[in-house]
């Protein structure tokens, strides 16, 4: 059967399972946890989206670009709180209670937990350590308060991505929902409330940034102790006895986490060292125009991206030639809707920043352009490494991470300098430029790789 038949009597078969609310057997509990995914993410894409278009107009250029550079340093931050523990979690979970297995689950669970710990304290402290430096003597701009904040964004937000990963484990994906739309209903209401009032008064801008971080980090910590109130209620493998595990599962546990520890950090840089960079240089106000720009394509890409992954598990299953020629077929439709998503935000990016930011925001409009290139590429690079995922190639991944992390850092080092000799605006221009050329390599290097294993397996 042709590929798209095959998807479109797949489509078909979840439709009539919706229809007579059947979900028995492993296909039916696939289908109930990909809906639940589905309306979680599309809910986290839209609400984020939803969320820095309002605050971007709330706090105009100068602001938005200082919180861009706060949150962005938080995050990378962060990135150091995880180290690949959570995605061990998840996998090694979830093996256990598919051998039937929970006192062994349970063992996993509580190793992992105690280096999630550690290690979440330990980046909370570098923070904290780093904070007055990074703002004052690298940055030189006004975000020490709001990085102190961070000491509490930072924890909150961790261990609630880890304690996230328990119900995805053991397939309770409804609660997960429960919290995205908590989440995202709290922040929405009471952040821009919280901006809208504090403008009116005389608050040094410094503080006010604080007030946002600190008021994210209770949403947040809302959205935790909700899991961890279903948690205690609904997974019941927390509940068994323990078993040690032995020197060989330490080892794989080990052996498993290595390179997920290397993807998560160069992930971090990669999608933060644009910004950490030019925050050194520039002013908050040029920060806030790139940030503007980018947001915008990254969440069209997002959305994108999502399509086709939710196309990539009909083909997942799929060996051989089959799967090969399910993935250039998807490959062909992202690529179709991507092309098409590029050019409408090349030619309409005035357009687009006028209803997204306003008016303040019109110095992004090139920047929205050139960035794109990025709506064309990011899509199809989540589809390669959804690709070598399932095919558990994670190396593959964390190897070209690594190399196009360097590749990245080098580039904007050399067209920011060179864009300062001109002006901020050009300084920005240049680190858009060394973001879509290094992300461009990356994607090139995925494909070359998944043609060498092709031909050489």
């Amino acid at each position: 059967m042709d590929f798209l038949e095959r998807g479109s009597a797949e489509m078909m078969g979840i439709f009539y399972r919706f229809k007579n609310r059947n979900f028995e057997g492993s296909e039916g509990q696939a289908i109930k946890n990909s809906t639940f995914l589905l309306l979680t993410t599309i809910i986290a894409k839209v609400g984020s989206l939803l969320f820095t278009l309002i605050i971007a107009r709330l706090l105009m250029p100068e602001l938005f670009g200082l919180y861009s550079l706060a949150l962005g340093t938080i995050v990378l931050f962060a990135g150091f709180s995880d180290f690949g523990i959570s995605s061990a979690m998840v996998t090694f979970v979830a093996k256990s209670l598919g051998k039937d297995d929970p006192e062994k689950a349970k063992a996993y669970f509580k190793k992992l937990i105690k280096a999630k710990y550690l290690v979440v304290l330990l980046a909370t402290f570098v923070l904290l350590g780093a904070a007055y430096f990074v703002a004052n003597s690298y940055y030189n701009k006004p975000i020490f308060y709001a990085l102190l904040a961070g000491g509490l964004y930072l924890p909150i937000s961790s261990i609630l991505g880890f304690i996230d990963g328990i119900f995805r484990a053991v397939n309770k994906f409804n609660f997960i929902l429960i919290k995205e739309v908590l989440y995202q209903f709290l922040r929405l209401s009471l952040v821009p409330l919280a901006i809208f009032f504090l403008l009116k008064t005389n608050i040094e801008e410094g503080f006010l940034l604080a007030i946002i971080i600190f008021i994210l980090s209770i949403c947040l910590g809302v959205s935790l102790a909700i899991l961890v109130f279903f948690s205690k209620r609904k997974i019941s493998f927390l509940n068994s006895k323990m078993k040690k595990l032995t020197i060989f599962e330490k080892k794989n546990l080990i052996k498993f986490t290595i390179p997920i520890t290397f993807i998560v950090l160069s992930s971090a840089f990669f999608g933060y060292i644009d910004t950490i960079m030019l925050g050194r240089f520039v002013t908050g106000e040029f920060l806030g125009y790139y940030a503007a720009a980018f947001s915008l394509v990254a969440s069209i890409s997002a959305i994108i991206s999502f399509s086709s992954g939710a196309l990539f598990p009909i083909f997942a299953r799929l060996k051989g030639k089959k799967l090969e020629t399910g993935f250039r077929k998807t490959r062909l439709i992202t690529f179709a809707i991507s092309l098409m998503a590029a050019i409408i935000t090349f030619f309409l990016a005035k357009y687009l920043i006028l209803i997204a930011y306003g008016k303040d925001y019109l110095t992004s409009i090139f920047l929205l352009k050139l960035f794109a290139v990025f709506v064309l590429m990011g899509p199809i690079i989540g589809l390669y490494e959804s690709y070598f995922i399932s095919q558990e190639k994670t190396k593959t991944i964390a190897i070209l991470l690594i190399i196009t992390t360097i590749i990245n850092i080098v580039l904007n080092i050399v067209f920011i300098s060179y864009g300062l000799k001109f002006g901020m605006y050009e300084a920005i221009l240049g680190a858009a430029i060394a973001t879509l050329i290094s992300r461009g390599i990356y994607l090139f290097g995925l494909g070359v790789w998944k043609k060498f294993k092709n031909k050489f397996p």
